[in-house]
């Protein structure tokens, strides 16, 4: 699917992704190894038992990671010029191995680039979900997007 230009996204309008994902002690292993987080809190299955929670977490930024990611299909690919940032970034719940991950994305405000003719910006707010329906993570993330009328 395309991306949604500028004036297509409406404030109010939330997403519902059809994309899901089964997360594994691979995926947080590898994204642990590849961002050289050594926190054995992730990647010490020994140790992890020895906490609270008593299994290893999902790498918090995996999994703000993974449903930016998964927001993207339905939203700006292609459309997109650039990732302006990321603010009130939070992970109400904790992601374990094995939970399977949903999102949604409202669009909370848009206006027109100051720098450029050719894109406006428009503030999403992601939210991610496991399967019990429990918020892992939520953030708002500003992004550069295309007009239409410039493609």
């Amino acid at each position: 699917m395309a991306g949604f230009y500028f004036e297509e996204l409406e404030v109010g309008r939330v997403f519902e992704h059809e994309i899901r994902r089964t997360v594994t002690e691979a995926d947080n292993i590898f994204f642990s190894a590849m961002t050289y987080n050594p926190q054995p809190l992730h990647i010490d299955r020994h140790y992890a038992a020895t906490t609270e929670w008593g299994q290893p977490l999902m790498n918090s930024f995996f999994t703000l990671g993974l449903v930016a990611g998964i927001a993207v299909s339905g939203t700006t690919v292609g459309t997109i010029v650039a990732n302006l940032g990321m603010t009130e970034v939070r992970f109400p719940k904790p992601l374990f191995q094995g939970d399977t991950v949903s999102a949604t994305t409202e669009v909370l405000g848009k206006r027109l680039s100051k720098s450029r003719t050719d894109a406006g910006i428009v503030e999403f707010e992601h939210k991610g979900f496991k399967q019990t329906g429990d918020m892992v993570v939520i953030c708002k993330r500003q992004v550069m997007i295309l007009l239409k009328k410039a493609a």
